[in-house]
């Protein structure tokens, strides 16, 4: 018999059971018997056998003489039981506190979304691991500091705003996470215009669109994430640095080219107009925003124009109203812009969303 020191068994296996083995393969042999021949107790010999009590350097050489089975057999598999017994004892007490992490655990992260995206599993230990690392911490405490401090920077930006705060931590802490995951080229401010006028040419293919922008993003060294929506998480975006490059990140909620190219084009302006001089500042842009603020009004006004230039913007004042579907494709062709585009422009600068339309606005 071989015995394993490098798998943990399910339980721990007395040596006494190779005693009880040998008894059922050896019909002569009563137990009774062996007791007589190894001069104990039938009752002693029998608490052997069922593994109250240890085969001592005493009885294994007793078993060597009567069972011809090497006495330090005996030994390493008394060794070896008492080893495992030790090792499933700290086993079960690592699972103990493991279940206790994860109760504290539970009570700030959404299980069931994490557990949907293929983050955590039924492993506690896995899980726990996987947490942090998305969480960016090193123990429960230091998360739900984290999440006290988060929950409260949240607040302080949108008081009004009703959401699950839990959610909210996650979705954000999933965008850093992912991010640091990232590799992509050495970002340059200088070639942000051009890399606007890239972005316009695929949001008027609208083909393909999302690996297109991932593919344009990370030549320009830009990292985009697109993190899975949340119940009670209005984020729109979110722009930040990550290690040396710039990130945005993103929940399609809508899959609308139009909302899906102001949102992204609304992070660009952040990182060109906002993050340029300070990489410790960050920019969760939230579905209701203060309509005050002076960074997300810069931002709509950067967005606006880079998809639908003052000149295009004048052109359709001056020499197309009142506009419907037929001059609306007729100025996407002139200028490059996604009929979706100027519709959602139009309807939001004129207040037109009483007009009816057959423009698609799906993002493909």
């Amino acid at each position: 018999m071989t015995i394993q020191n490098n798998i943990l068994p399910f339980e721990a296996t007395h040596p006494g059971i190779l005693i009880k083995d040998e008894l059922d393969t050896r019909p002569d042999l009563k137990q009774k018997d062996l007791a007589i021949e190894l001069g104990v107790k039938a009752s002693f010999l029998n608490e052997i056998i069922k593994g109250k009590r240890p085969v001592t350097a005493d009885i294994a050489i007793l078993l060597e003489k009567t069972l011809e089975i090497p006495a330090d057999y005996w030994m390493k598999f008394q060794s070896q039981y008492e080893i495992d017994k030790a090792r499933i004892k700290e086993k079960n007490i690592t699972k103990l506190r493991n279940i206790e992490i994860w109760k504290v655990i539970k009570e700030y992260i959404p299980v069931h979304y994490f557990k949907k995206l293929g983050y955590i599993d039924d492993n506690l230990e896995i899980n726990i691991s996987a947490i942090k690392k998305i969480y960016n911490v090193t123990s429960v405490d230091e998360l739900v500091s984290t999440y006290a401090k988060s929950k409260f920077a949240f607040y302080r930006k949108s008081e009004k705003l009703q959401v699950d705060e839990k959610n909210i931590f996650a979705w954000n802490s999933l965008a850093l996470y992912e991010a640091n995951n990232q590799s992509v080229n050495t970002f340059n401010f200088d070639n942000i215009n051009q890399l606007c006028k890239k972005l316009n040419l695929i949001f008027f293919e609208n083909e393909n669109t999302i690996e297109k922008i991932k593919l344009i993003l990370k030549q320009y060294g830009i990292k985009l994430i697109l993190v899975p929506k949340l119940e009670k998480t209005p984020v729109d975006g979110f722009s930040f640095w990550s290690d040396n490059n710039p990130a945005i990140a993103l929940t399609l909620r809508h899959h609308r080219i139009d909302n899906f190219a102001f949102t992204l084009m609304h992070e660009v302006a952040h990182i060109d107009l906002h993050l340029k001089n300070n990489k410790e500042k960050s920019f969760l842009d939230l579905t209701i925003q203060n309509k005050t603020d002076k960074f997300e009004l810069e931002a709509d006004s950067f967005a606006q124009e880079k998809l639908i230039s003052n000149e295009c913007w004048d052109d359709i004042i001056k020499n197309y109203l009142p506009l419907n579907d037929e001059k609306i494709f007729e100025i996407g062709e002139k200028y490059k812009i996604n009929p979706a585009i100027l519709l959602g422009r139009v309807c939001y600068e004129m207040n037109y969303y009483a007009l009816k339309t057959k423009i698609d606005k799906k993002l493909n």
